[in-house]
C-alpha cells in the first residue's frame, strides 16, 4: 500500500473542488455512507482521525458525529487509480444515519 503524504493531497482535487468519499465500516466491510470532502475536510480528517465532511447543502464544514455522538473513526484511508475518490474505513459509533439506519444508503431502488 502506498501512504499518500499530506503535501501530495492536491492530486485529489485537480479534476474538483469536492471530492466523492466512501465511508465503509471496518468489521462489517458494509458501506456506511457517500459523503465528498474539500481541501479543508480532508486535512482535517487527516489531523484529527475523524471524518470530516463538506455539506453541499450547507456549504460548510461537518464533523461527522459530533453532535449525535455517532462519530466515525477513520483507520485506512485510500485513494483510487484515478485520485478522484476516496474510502474511508472506519469503527463506526452509533448509527451513521440521521434517521436511525445503521447506514445511510439502505433505500432500495431494484
Amino acid at each position: 500500500m502506498n501512504k499518500i503524504k499530506a503535501g501530495e493531497l492536491e492530486r485529489y482535487f485537480r479534476k474538483s473542488e469536492l471530492v466523492p468519499t466512501i465511508v465503509q465500516e471496518k468489521s462489517t466491510g458494509q458501506v456506511l455512507m457517500l459523503a465528498y470532502m474539500n481541501r479543508e475536510s480532508l486535512q482535517k480528517t487527516l489531523e484529527t482521525g475523524y471524518t470530516w465532511f463538506f455539506s453541499r447543502s450547507r456549504q460548510e464544514l461537518w464533523n461527522k458525529g459530533a453532535t449525535s455522538g455517532h462519530l466515525q473513526k477513520v483507520l485506512e484511508f485510500y485513494g483510487d487509480c484515478d485520485d478522484d475518490t476516496l474510502l474511508a474505513v472506519v469503527e463506526q459509533t452509533g448509527n451513521a444515519c440521521h434517521t436511525g439506519s445503521p447506514r445511510r444508503l439502505f433505500n432500495q431502488i431494484i
